[in-house]
């Protein structure tokens, strides 16, 4: 999947997201700082129906949101983690196999961690108000 999308438009790539990764619970989101991939998360949640606060876990390293549904989904920001002894410590592999949704920033941090079926979702800057998202399964 490769899409164009402005922010008026995000919406619309976060329901496209979805249906790509369909039933393939951890997605790695790659992109520079301040491409839009918290932002891009926030949309997904959305769609999803979380109604709790999405906010960047970079502090946290970990958010859970539950969505109208009932399910889990785990947002996850490695972007302070300096090992991935420090990842483990954090809980990331716990959740990575919990069968639960998980949103990973800064997936770079701890490559290793990751399970064999993760999607790979590259998010770019295509211009002043675009982004560009691919995605690798």
């Amino acid at each position: 999947m490769d899409v164009l999308f402005t922010l008026p438009q995000i919406q619309t790539a976060a329901a496209a997201f979805l249906d790509a990764v369909k039933n393939l619970n951890v997605v790695a989101l790659h992109g520079e700082m301040g491409a839009g991939k918290t932002t891009f998360i926030h949309a997904v949640c959305e769609e999803l129906g979380v109604a709790n606060a999405v906010s960047s876990p970079t502090f946290s390293i970990i958010n859970e949101y539950s969505t109208a549904a009932g399910k889990t989904i785990y947002h996850l920001d490695l972007y302070r983690l300096k090992s991935v002894e420090e990842a483990i410590d954090a809980g990331v592999e716990d959740c990575f196999y919990s069968g639960n949704m998980c949103l990973v920033e800064w997936p770079e941090i701890a490559p290793s961690l990751f399970p064999e079926n993760t999607i790979n979702a590259y998010i770019e800057i295509a211009g002043d108000d675009e982004r560009r998202l691919v995605i690798k399964k």
